[in-house]
């Protein structure tokens, strides 16, 4: 994977991607929840719904909507294996190891953390 920023500018490039903002009412929840609570839910989404060798709804396991962290799982192309092996080459039918899956919350929070301070360019 490449680096949080390079992740990020990649990803603005595509008109998919770069389509997905918080809402207000997600933003709320962030400021409510605060940001390490929206981290441990980035972690259980990505050990639960990514971490798997084989998921068995893998393309329809994560929602367009409903927590902040699921929209930047499709902003930021962590949404299912499928994504994930296209935009950073992790290998699909293996287990992501706890590094690829710290990694990936790390963009997701990176990604929330943008939205969060207005820097709609990431």
């Amino acid at each position: 994977m490449a680096t949080i920023d390079e992740a990020l500018a990649k990803l603005q490039k595509s008109a998919f991607r770069a389509k997905f903002h918080l809402t207000e009412k997600d933003k709320q929840y962030v400021k409510d929840k605060g940001m390490n609570t929206v981290r441990e839910h980035a972690a259980d989404f990505v050990r639960q719904r990514l971490a798997p060798a084989v998921i068995p709804n893998d393309g329809k396991q994560t929602p367009m909507r409903g927590h902040p962290v699921f929209v930047a799982q499709h902003a930021c192309a962590c949404c299912c294996r499928g994504c994930l092996n296209k935009w950073y080459k992790v290998p699909v039918g293996t287990e992501l190891n706890e590094n690829q899956q710290e990694r990936i919350v790390n963009l997701l929070m990176a990604w929330i953390d943008c939205q969060m301070n207005g820097d709609q360019t990431q």
